[in-house]
């Protein structure tokens, strides 16, 4: 094309049309161009434009104007234009009036590769935005990028952007981004990137800027329920304004009379609003989100209603829990779920129904009690015994009560209410019998079931028990014939029915007549007796027993030639008896004078000898020692005498060989020295302690008695600053309070000068002073006081040793948060809780307001202190004194210790803490001065004469004992050293520790064992001699005809859980159905077997197989059974028939096939190893790891301790990576004497070492 522009008006124009092209790819055109005339002038302009798709022809995308060309010259267009699109070029000739020349193009071509000079644009990729938002295109170009090069974007309709700012990504491409500064409204746009050079011009393909709408609801939210606390809507997203897709909906709320809003995301199609106020309307509002930034639209139409004003629901039916005695009944219960308001007031109604005892008068049973919105809880008092009570329980708010929720309560039974007797003189006295009035007892809360004659045998004792004090009833069954066998001091001479005694009647004790199956044998002129009577209660499961001194019968000084029934003496043995007696006199009295004159060669001893040559160290016996530290039996010679009891219950008749932690002198142990008032020792060596306890418990403790009343008791220094008034709120009890010159004074709060007392005082640990506060349990109003103090004083550890509910009243408030608390300016934060069988460890993070420190404590709460009394057994509580001395940081501040009143059981913890360092350090212990000085800092610490009595008890088990834990990681060491052999001694360290352990393991005694030794329950039993003690007995509770509840099984712990084992024998053929009573009733998910079949021990199958059978009440179906090395694992589904409502469970029997009858220690480690870990699988996966495990061998003993022992040191290595073989089986001891049985054969002690050993390794 050649224009000639000479003589045209400006702006006339000449075009030239290419064939529109559609390719696949990024393609070239060049061509030639010139600009023309004689005066040099430009003749005007050279436009080409490129249109896609038939559409506007928009802005040039290049141009030539204001030149005049020296020839033709050449230019490129790559053109971006991809499948399936199609352009065209359009050349345009733009004439100048008044500059006469030529405008020409010539030589067009469309070429099959990329421009050389021109740059070329990868695809422009499509930008969706929503309105109001920037949108920004990415233009990329292959190619090089010169400074001259002009780049922008232009639009659909011609328009163009200013230029762009361009970076170069490497030698062969660059790119450039620019902002589309038009997004206010819904619309859809097209741009290209126009790219001029020397060489030409590029042009991009057109890409789409799409602007969304974000959406809006068309209609209000749906209201589907309305109630006094909720609001339950529809979102109604349906219909919208506005684009999608939704990817977000929420729900916006406020008071139609409030300033404030939450939102809440909806993840459902309904959504209901939660804790609303009452009575209040509301305003609601939907959200609604599509991708992007900015895709949340204007809220829809809002919904306006208001919530309901209604009576709160009811009190939930499993939050009301009881605990019934035999007067009173302490209920608790939780807020309603739903309260519609704010709770004012509960209301308790309650009536009795009926009694178990038919003279009870229930006419006066009833009453009503109205409790405030923050006492959930009550104890009701002054009720009678044996009763059952309806309760009513309903919550209210402003609007009225709520439904009620009811329960039925039985009140425990009482014993029944002996006659009175003005003396205890007889109706006649003969050499052999006494003739005694009996009176009928009236019953309390259900009928006397049975009376019954007691004679008991009154030895010589050193005892002085007053006359008014009441006797101590006899619960266990012994007959003459058994009282020798068990060395019991008495026996049942009667047993009458009620019916024979409904008037006053005279009975002859010694008549030698049965009654109720026990003989009335005559009585030994020779002895001494007192004649008891007393009434038996039973009911429910419950024996309550009242009993009666009637009259005493002294022995005869006269010659006499009546006989006891069974011994026939001659005269020859006679006097074989009274020399005896004079020899053995003759010896005590050698004893006692020898006893004395060591004392006091020890007292020079120790005042003239150097502290290195002092035995005061507490460490192993050497072997020239270990000859000497035998112990004798305790009266060996009268089998119908009871034995002195140690070390809290522990049996010293037993011979003790060497000990790790304590050298035992050589001393008799025939009889006690006798004691003398005042003479108090100040400090007693370590070697010398058990000797000193076993003698101040001679005369049922009267040494303990004199010294324990030697110390002061109540004030001794003044408390003024306690005694205010601002501050008697602060005490949780009158009596026990703060001295001055000890008290904690805490830093004063603004405008409060009072603020600075708290009931606690500082006290002096061993050679530590301050090392611990004693204070009360925190009350409501002191708990932020207790806090201020915990961070003034930079604690690291508190001891509690108290539970918060005890026998139904509050001892201490929850004083720590389940997750973060703000106690004043302390923030509190739980991190960690750590449950064990006995105790707790929490550990918190505590910071106060306005310090960055953050500081981490930690919580040792001791939950196994009984509701009354001492601890029967120290060994729990030493294992957590010494927990808390290895995790108490040394640099921390004082330890602060608490249970309720801050003296009684804190006092027992920080003593037993003190002597246990001073008999480390010294070798010596004084226990009285230290109490002494403990008091002179808090009043009346170690609260008791059993709590005092229990200090000594637990220091001497300390000693015996030592302290057995060992780090897993040293282990593997220290068991192949304790497990070498003296070749000198033929023994290692784990013999001699299982000699203690032996000496330290308590002895049943007869009443302890009472309800195994009752005649009915003899043929529940496979050995007399195998007998769980009351206190642990796990009794039934399924009901089974005329069957009893008793079974011979024993609650254990495991390190971590409470009572997690129920350990028994293999059942017998008529103990079947108690056994799966017993599985059921205490929710067991596994039971362990490993003893053999034998039906000569009649040990028989006691499951089904591939069917289902009825033990009793119980019906067990089979559900399946594999076998897997040396375990059978059997799956069984069982249900109470008596009560199907209570549904299925499932429990796993493992049987144990690779222990051999004739084998003390399985075949294979690795197996009872594997049997471990598959009850823990089982247990996790079943029910969390909170079901218990019923374990089981022949006889419960040495295999169930064994295995019980293996599984408790597992979880100790887990969770504490410590193994302390030695506490495991001593806690396992304290529960069943038979565990871990004996050492005899093949060491099963050291077997359980060996498991640990492997058990770690593994």
């Amino acid at each position: 094309m050649v224009v000639n522009a000479s003589g045209r008006a400006s702006g006339q124009k000449a075009h030239l049309y290419m064939p529109t092209l559609k390719e696949n790819d990024t393609h070239c055109i060049d061509f030639l161009y010139s600009l023309s005339s004689r005066d040099g002038a430009s003749p005007g302009t050279l436009n080409v434009y490129i249109k896609v798709n038939g559409g506007s022809q928009g802005n040039p995308v290049w141009n030539a104007s204001d030149t005049v060309t020296e020839g033709w010259v050449k230019a490129e267009l790559a053109i971006s234009t991809f499948w399936p699109n199609s352009y065209q070029v359009i050349f345009e000739a733009v004439s100048v009036q008044g500059h006469p020349g030529f405008i020409a193009i010539d030589d067009i071509r469309v070429l099959a590769h990329p421009c050389r000079k021109a740059p070329h644009f990868l695809r422009l990729q499509n930008v969706e935005v929503n309105v109001g938002q920037n949108a920004t295109f990415q233009c990329t170009a292959g190619g090089k990028w010169s400074q001259h090069d002009k780049l922008w974007l232009q639009q659909w309709n011609g328009k163009d952007t200013a230029l762009m700012v361009t970076r170069v990504v490497n030698h062969r491409r660059f790119s450039a981004t620019v902002s589309v500064g038009d997004t206010s409204q819904r619309s859809t746009s097209r741009y290209r990137c126009v790219i001029r050079s020397d060489g030409g011009s590029g042009v991009s393909n057109y890409a789409d800027l799409i602007v969304k709408a974000p959406p809006t609801p068309i209609a209000p939210p749906e209201l589907l329920a309305v109630g006094a606390t909720y609001l339950w809507i529809k979102p109604n997203a349906n219909s919208i304004i506005g684009d999608g897709p939704i990817i977000l909906k929420e729900v916006e709320y406020r008071t139609t009379t409030g300033n404030w809003a939450e939102t809440h995301v909806v993840d459902a199609p309904t959504y209901k609003l939660w804790h609303l106020d009452p009575d209040v309307e509301y305003e609601i509002k939907v959200l609604l989100s599509r991708p992007g930034e900015g895709g949340t639209g204007p809220p829809g139409p809002p919904l306006v209603t208001r919530t309901k004003c209604a009576v709160p629901g009811s009190v939930p039916m499993e939050s009301l829990q009881n605990t019934p005695y035999e007067e009173k009944i302490f209920m608790q219960w939780k807020a309603p779920n739903e309260t519609n308001g704010v709770i004012t007031l509960y209301e308790i109604t309650y009536k009795a129904l009926s009694s178990l005892d038919p003279s009870a008068d229930l006419t006066t049973q009833r009453g009503r009690v109205f409790k405030l919105r923050n006492e959930t809880h009550h104890l009701f008092v002054g009720l009678y015994p044996g009763t059952t009570y309806f309760f009513t329980l309903k919550a209210s708010t402003n609007k009225g009560f709520g439904p009620p929720v009811t329960t039925r309560i039985a009140t425990k039974i009482a014993a029944p209410m002996m006659p009175e007797y003005e003396s205890e003189a007889p109706l006649n006295e003969t050499e052999t019998t006494i003739t005694i009035l009996l009176k009928p007892a009236q019953s309390r809360g259900a009928p006397v079931s049975s009376y019954q004659l007691v004679v008991k045998e009154e030895r010589k004792s050193k005892t002085r028990r007053a006359t008014t004090e009441a006797p101590e009833c006899f619960s266990a069954p012994v007959s003459f014939r058994n009282a020798s066998i068990l060395d019991s001091p008495y026996y049942i001479a009667a047993e009458l029915p009620p019916s024979s005694l409904t008037v006053v009647q005279p009975f002859t004790v010694g008549d030698n007549k049965s009654y109720g199956g026990f003989w009335n044998p005559p009585l030994s002129p020779a002895k001494s007796y007192s004649i008891y009577y007393q009434a038996m209660s039973k009911a429910n499961g419950e024996t309550k027993i009242n009993c009666v001194r009637l009259a005493t019968k002294g022995a005869s000084t006269q010659d006499s030639d009546a006989m006891e029934p069974e011994k026939q003496v001659d005269s020859t043995v006679k006097m074989a008896g009274v020399i005896a007696g004079i020899l053995m006199f003759i010896i005590i009295l050698l004893g006692v004078v020898l006893t004395f004159k060591r004392r006091k060669l020890a007292k020079k001893q120790k005042e003239t000898a150097s502290s290195s040559t002092q035995q005061r160290e507490m460490g192993p016996v050497t072997t020239a020692d270990k000859s000497t530290t035998k112990v004798s039996t305790l009266h060996k010679d009268d089998p119908f005498s009871t034995s002195n009891q140690d070390l809290n219950g522990f049996n010293s008749s037993q011979p003790s060989l060497a000990q790790p932690s304590l050298t035992l002198q050589s001393f008799p142990y025939g009889g006690c020295e006798s004691f003398q008032a005042g003479q108090f020792q100040p400090a007693i060596r370590v070697a010398d302690l058990l000797q000193h306890i076993t003698q101040m418990k001679c005369g049922q403790g009267y040494g303990f008695k004199e010294e324990y009343e030697g110390l002061a008791e109540g004030q001794t220094a003044p408390w003024e600053t306690a005694k205010k008034d601002e501050n008697r709120n602060k005490n949780r009890y009158g009596n026990i309070i703060a001295y001055d010159h000890t008290r904690v004074r805490l830093q004063l709060l603004d405008g409060d000068p009072h603020s600075d007392y708290i009931n606690a005082n500082y006290i002096d640990g061993y050679h530590r002073p301050r090392h611990y506060i004693a204070t009360q349990g925190p009350m409501q109003e002191t708990v932020r006081d207790f806090w201020r103090m915990v961070w003034q004083e930079n604690s690291a550890s508190i001891v509690m040793v108290t539970n918060l509910v005890e026998v139904g009243r509050v001892k201490c408030v929850r004083y720590w948060p389940d997750e973060t608390e703000v106690y004043g300016d302390i923030k509190v934060t739980l991190i960690e809780t750590e449950p064990l069988a006995e105790y707790v460890i929490r550990t918190f993070t505590v910071q106060k307001k306005g310090h960055h420190e953050i500081r981490e404590l930690r919580q040792f709460h001791f939950t196994s202190w009984p509701d009354h009394g001492v601890p029967c057994y120290a060994t729990g509580l030493l294992g957590f004194i010494r927990q808390v001395k290895f995790l108490n940081p040394p640099d921390a501040g004082p330890i602060v210790a608490h249970c309720s009143a801050g003296a009684g059981r804190t006092g027992c913890f920080i003593a037993v803490d003190i002597m246990l360092d001073m008999a480390e350090n010294e070798g010596v212990v004084d226990i009285f001065n230290c109490i002494r000085e403990l008091r002179s800092q808090r009043v009346n610490m170690v609260q008791t004469e059993e709590q005092y009595v229990f200090v000594h008890d637990a220091i001497l088990e300390a000693c015996l004992c030592g302290n057995t834990a060992i780090p897993v990681c040293e282990f593997r060491a220290i068991y192949y050293n304790i497990s070498r052999l003296d070749p000198q001694t033929n023994s290692s360290q784990i013999k001699d520790e299982f000699q203690t352990l032996n000496i330290v393991t308590p002895r049943v005694r007869p009443e302890d064992c009472s309800v195994g030794l009752l005649p009915r329950n003899h043929d529940k039993n496979r050995s007399m001699d195998v007998l769980s003690a009351d206190r642990c007995l796990p009794f039934l509770i399924s009901v089974d005809g005329e069957s009893s509840n008793y079974i011979n099984a024993a609650l254990m712990d495991s390190h971590k859980q409470p009572a997690a084992f129920i350990v028994t024998q293999h059942p017998l053929p008529n103990t079947m159905a108690d056994f799966w009573r017993l599985v059921f009733d205490y929710n067991c998910s596994s039971i362990v077997m490993l003893n053999e079949m034998d039906a000569a021990q009649l040990c028989m199958q006691y499951w089904p197989e591939k069917s289902s059978c009825c033990y009793g009440p119980i019906q067990v179906e089979f559900i399946s059974a594999d076998i897997d090395e040396d375990i059978i694992n059997r799956i069984f589904r069982i249900c109470n028939m008596a009560r199907p409502q209570d549904g299925y469970r499932l429990v796993q029997h493992f049987q144990f096939i690779g222990w051999p009858a004739y084998r003390d220690t399985p075949l294979s480690k690795r197996s009872i190893l594997q049997l471990v870990r598959r009850l823990a699988k089982w247990q996790e996966q079943y029910d969390g790891g909170d079901g218990r495990t019923v374990v089981h061998c022949l006889t419960g003993g040495g295999r169930s301790g064994t295995f019980c022992a293996i599984c408790s040191i597992s979880e100790m290595i887990q969770q504490q990576n410590i193994v302390d073989v030695f506490h495991t089986v001593k806690t396992l001891r304290n529960n069943k004497t038979n565990m871990v049985e004996t050492m005899v054969r093949r060491h099963t002690h050291t077997h359980t070492h060996t498991h640990t050993h492997r058990w770690i390794h593994e």
